[in-house]
């Protein structure tokens, strides 16, 4: 049974910081290309960052510089950190682990909020 679980999100103030985990069981960690998509309230879901195993990342122009994308491959884990926060970045936070399009998977979602 494949689950990833994230953990981290929370209240947080405008320029603030904070880092997000998502643990994966059940897949071979190192075959997964693991990311980040957000949603905001009456928003589309939206990608925010990606890492390959060879840990080349790719990210969304509106977090580019800001959010850091990782992973631990030891431990199966994917973070992400993000600094420099905006009210903007206020959404549901979902981890994901894609190895093709018959092996996707999504975490539950951690929220994040950011207002003072």
């Amino acid at each position: 049974q494949v689950q990833l679980v994230e953990s981290g999100g929370g209240l947080v103030e405008p320029g603030g910081s904070v880092r997000l985990s998502c643990a994966a069981s059940g897949i071979i960690f190192g075959a997964y290309v693991m990311g980040w998509y957000r949603q905001a309230p009456g928003e589309q879901r939206e990608f925010v960052a990606r890492i390959r195993f060879g840990l080349s990342t790719d990210y969304s122009d509106s977090v580019k510089g800001r959010f850091t994308i990782s992973r631990d491959n030891a431990r199966n884990t994917v973070y992400l950190q993000m600094n420099s926060l905006k009210p903007e970045d206020t959404a549901v936070y979902y981890c994901t682990a894609w190895a093709g399009p018959r092996a996707e998977y999504w975490g539950q979602g951690t929220q994040v909020t950011v207002s003072s």
